[in-house]
């Protein structure tokens, strides 16, 4: 089967899964993509560029899959004629309905513009399956629909919400676990802490190297691993603690291959997270693989990524997160047991890609839902 893979925001993650379904698929998936930047501008004028690109090649898909950064109702549109009876899926990485604003974004002096959600809700309309990286997402975003539609004047769109719901499922994130197998070599000392996520707002390193500077002044013993591209916007945050937590540093900054990132990964003992969103958490699932002991928020995506008898992982304040975290460093033994990389394991594309194959097969075959 061949499918075009539609992708505005070829970049970070999402370059990641497209090209790790494209080496993993029975498939013939080729990638229109353009560059990751500017990301308003692609939602908006992505669509006209990858059409024009589209109709260029010449060929019919057997299948079209877009992801949440492209304007699919604008996109089918344009190339209506090449595509008439070719079934459409959209996957949702992140969603604009429900994703928080940076403080520094122009748009929130502006009371946040609604474009951006609002494509996202006509993708959804013109797709023939909707499918989300995790259960919390599917929800958030159903739920967050019907409130984000009354806030217009009319013709708002309610009733199709039924419908968009009847044809939104999971199909969760495909990941190349497997290259994260490497022997690391422990060095003695005290337990190693690990932010290895993106150096945004979102992930709130505030509350993270607050953590760490208050285990610091109570003089408790810890080594730190900091994992990530640093870059002009960085929370100032990063460099405060740079210098700060100074003495306590084992690795700062941007890992310079897998191998190495997977070498970094298997070094670290204690992964406590304090992410204000994440839709799925490819980084937290990474760590976990690697065999991190993970704390994590007992919210968003996370309890999913954890076998429903392993509640002692998750915290729900800031205290809880704290005293955890000093426990776990004043224990001798603080290593997950394996039966939580065992678990995460199920992400790795040697499994989710034969399942991503077996439903778009289904989808083109004209079961544009998921059988029960």
């Amino acid at each position: 089967m061949k499918i075009f893979l539609f992708e505005p925001f070829f970049s970070g993650s999402h370059r990641q899964w497209a090209e790790g379904y494209q080496a993993h698929s029975a498939h013939e998936i080729t990638l229109m993509t353009l560059p990751g930047r500017h990301w308003k501008w692609r939602m908006f004028g992505g669509a006209p560029e990858l059409a024009a690109r589209f109709r260029e090649q010449g060929a019919r898909p057997d299948l079209i899959l877009a992801t949440d950064m492209l304007d699919l109702a604008g996109f089918l549109g344009q190339v209506r004629d090449l595509v008439h009876r070719v079934p459409v899926g959209l996957y949702f990485h992140e969603n604009q309905l429900t994703y928080p604003w940076s403080p520094t974004d122009e748009d929130v002096d502006q009371q946040r513009d609604r474009h951006y959600a609002y494509l996202n809700f006509t993708s959804a309309l013109a797709a023939d399956a909707v499918f989300f990286n995790s259960y919390y997402h599917r929800r958030a975003f159903l739920e967050a629909l019907p409130g984000f539609l009354r806030a217009f004047p009319d013709t708002r769109g309610l009733a199709h919400l039924p419908e968009i719901e009847r044809k939104s499922e999971v199909l969760h994130l495909g990941m190349p676990l497997q290259s994260l197998k490497a022997d690391a070599r422990q060095v003695p000392g005290p337990p190693v802490v690990l932010w290895n996520h993106r150096w945004e707002y979102d992930k709130d390193p505030g509350a993270f190297f607050q953590l760490l500077f208050r285990l610091q002044a109570e003089g408790i013993p810890f080594r730190l691993i900091v994992l990530g591209a640093n870059y002009r916007g960085a929370p100032p945050v990063f460099a405060e603690a740079k210098e700060r937590l100074a003495e306590h540093i084992l690795h700062w900054g941007y890992a310079e291959d897998r191998q190495a990132y997977a070498r970094l990964l298997r070094q670290a003992d204690i992964l406590p997270v304090t992410s204000c969103q994440d839709f799925f958490g490819g980084s937290v699932v990474e760590a976990i693989y690697a065999g991190c002991y993970p704390i994590l928020p007992k919210r968003l995506a996370f309890p999913e990524h954890l076998p429903k008898e392993c509640q002692q992982y998750l915290y729900n304040t800031t205290e809880e997160l704290y005293q955890k975290t000093k426990t776990l460093l004043l224990e001798s033994q603080n290593k997950a047991p394996t039966m939580l990389s065992d678990f995460v394991a199920r992400y790795d594309w040697s499994i989710l890609a034969g399942a991503y194959d077996n439903r778009f097969t289904q989808l083109k075959s004209g079961n544009p839902t998921r059988p029960g």
